[in-house]
């Protein structure tokens, strides 16, 4: 008898080794921060509550960089501006974000030079648009030319650029998403037709991450496919919007990608130090193989 569960407990320990060495390890993990911008008051508590808990799970080696939609400076006021960065330069991590039309309100230079401050030495931003290319996938950024909007110059810098990068998948980064991804406000995004026709239609890009509509994720579709492509809304770190404003959970996400191509979405409320099971989303992607570099490194 003895013999047996001593066999049995050999087995068991075997079985978990297994299921241990088999489980597919985070090749990259981000955290994604929506609009921010507030009014009247430049006071960004929201802001400061989840940059405290990106620390935290930085301080877990959880998350490597973080990333911004755009819309942190209401107006792209000068204030506005100095009181968001001590904020922003209190991130461990490297920070990347684009503009958002709140941003637009002032003018490009000026959120580059802000950028650049914002991500204190540990990045270099040097334009407004720009690309984060790992081994086996890329995040482009992408700021929008004027409101939300894009011009045919800025479709033809994404679509040149997304395809330079294939066959690596390519998260595309913009303020908003073509208008009609979320029915809550359906005229609202991006109306370049072109953005339709060439960007989303690129053969590698897998997903969009967006922000602007200020949508509350207990009641709304937050994440969906559409096609071929993953749309991730990001939520307002300032107010909620949509459906309505009658109330406000202030949050953030966590963007994870899996050495077997899976991609999960962890959704934090501030201030809770575990995501909400509930605005979990998953998808696969097609990981090409690792460069004998990256390879030989493992």
């Amino acid at each position: 008898m003895k013999k047996m569960k001593l066999f049995a407990s050999f087995i068991t320990c075997i079985l978990a080794a297994q299921t241990l060495v088999a489980s597919p390890e985070s090749i990259l993990s981000f955290a994604v921060l929506g609009d921010a911008e507030p009014k009247p008051e430049a006071k960004f508590p929201n802001l400061s509550d989840a940059v405290d808990d990106i620390n935290r799970l930085a301080d877990a080696q959880i998350v490597q960089f973080a990333i911004g939609v755009g819309d942190l400076p209401h107006k792209g006021k000068l204030e506005q501006y100095v009181a968001l960065t001590p904020h922003l330069q209190r991130l461990k991590i490297p920070f990347y974000p684009i503009m958002g039309n709140e941003e637009h309100g002032a003018s490009v230079e000026r959120f580059v030079e802000f950028a650049q401050l914002w991500t204190a030495g540990k990045a270099t931003i040097d334009s407004h648009r720009y690309v984060i290319e790992q081994d086996q996938l890329a995040l482009v950024f992408a700021s929008p030319d004027y409101s939300r909007q894009f011009s045919d110059g800025g479709i033809d810098w994404i679509v040149r650029t997304v395809d330079a990068l294939a066959p690596k998948p390519v998260f595309l980064v913009v303020h908003a998403a073509q208008a009609g991804v979320y029915p809550e406000d359906p005229e609202k995004g991006v109306t370049h037709p072109r953005f339709v026709e060439d960007v989303v239609s690129r053969p590698n890009l897998a997903a969009v991450i967006s922000g602007d509509l200020h949508l509350d994720l207990d009641r709304v579709e937050h994440s969906k496919q559409i096609g071929r492509v993953h749309y991730l809304h990001m939520p307002a770190l300032e107010r909620t919007k949509l459906p309505d404003a009658t109330r406000h959970t202030p949050m953030f996400r966590v963007i994870h990608v899996l050495s077997n191509g899976m991609v999960k979405v962890d959704t934090y409320a501030t201030g809770e130090r575990s995501p909400r099971d509930a605005h979990a989303y998953s998808f696969q992607i097609d990981l090409p193989e690792p460069s004998a570099a990256d390879a030989s490194d493992g």
